[in-house]
């Protein structure tokens, strides 16, 4: 993970959907209960995914209590192989105004979060989401702190910009500080385009890269269909906005492709996709989401595949080319 000497596993298993349905406090208490997150969780832990990804804000907390629920019932044998990451930035509750990356917020939902997960330190931090109104020398110093405390081993940033970025690891450099040392950005085969400079200044800067939404919120899938109406409770028909842009002929026909290729290889085309971002070069783990134990199968299958660059190059430019405006 970029310069932290932490290794993690090839994808890491997304939690923000137990309890809740990710930071919305409309669906805190819904998403996968406690036991449904055990499944889970057992179900990654099979596959040797041992990197958790969750944050304070996922279900209002839920999420680092079950995953806290789970390590304490496993035992101390589970808990030796597991790597955490939690975040900080986004609203915890009703509450708006318990959000933000101030110093005295980022302080506080550490203890808060450990306490809720049953640990004394967090393996990796992340700065969630942008907050405009706290400069950003006062967050690169309280992430630093975080680790000078213990508390915290690496620390990254997450849905920001790459001058957002840059701008970070020059304060870290000019005052001697710890920096962030990887970016969790949305990232697949659709939207790479959008991520080519943040990719840029993770590759100059040695730092590691953990794309959330591998899939697409569903469309690597190939479960959507240019002359047909979307799915019933698919991602399209309750929350199409993000993804309107994408509704193209291009880019459908480049789905199309990436289904031939995953055909060719005996694999779905959520598969291949996942495939993709493991033999991505400047990629270091990708964060999946599964809702119920089906949902690994792509997992699976993506773990058990190996490309050759010609592949990876050819998927990687007919979206590209599909995707431009």
């Amino acid at each position: 993970m970029g310069q932290t000497g932490i290794s993690v596993s090839a994808f890491g298993l997304g939690c923000g959907n137990s309890g809740g349905i990710g930071s919305a406090p409309a669906f805190f208490g819904q998403g996968e209960s406690c036991s449904e997150a055990f499944g889970l969780l057992d179900r990654a832990l099979e596959l040797g995914i041992t990197f958790l990804d969750t944050a304070d804000a996922y279900g209002g907390g839920r999420s680092e209590e079950m995953i806290g629920a789970w390590l304490q019932a496993r035992g101390p044998a589970v808990r030796d192989r597991i790597l955490i990451s939690s975040k900080v930035g986004n609203a915890v509750g009703p509450d708006l105004d318990r959000a933000g990356l101030s110093a005295a917020h980022i302080a506080r939902q550490i203890d808060e979060s450990l306490g809720r997960l049953g640990v004394d330190h967090l393996d990796m931090y992340l700065a969630h989401e942008v907050d405009p109104s706290t400069p950003l020398e006062e967050t690169v110093a309280a992430f630093d702190a975080a680790i000078v405390s213990g508390k915290v081993r690496a620390v990254g940033i997450s849905n920001h910009s790459a001058l957002q970025l840059a701008e970070c690891l020059e304060i870290s450099r000019a005052n001697g500080l710890h920096r962030f040392e990887w970016v969790q950005n949305s990232f697949n085969l659709i939207d790479q385009v959008d991520q080519a400079a943040t990719l840029d200044v993770c590759r100059d800067a040695g730092l590691g890269f953990t794309p959330f939404g591998p899939l697409s919120g569903g469309w690597l899938t190939g479960k959507y269909d240019f002359a047909a109406d979307y799915p019933a409770g698919s991602r399209m028909s309750l929350r199409p906005e993000p993804y309107l842009r994408y509704w193209t002929r291009e880019v459908f026909d480049a789905i199309d492709v990436l289904a031939t290729v995953a055909g060719d290889h005996g694999v779905s085309p959520a598969g291949m996709a996942l495939a993709w971002i493991l033999h991505h070069p400047d990629l270091t783990a990708g964060i999946v989401g599964p809702r119920r134990n089906s949902h690994f199968e792509p997992v699976s299958e993506a773990l058990g595949l190996q490309l050759n660059p010609a592949t990876v190059q050819s998927l990687t430019d007919t979206f590209v080319e599909a995707s431009r405006p």
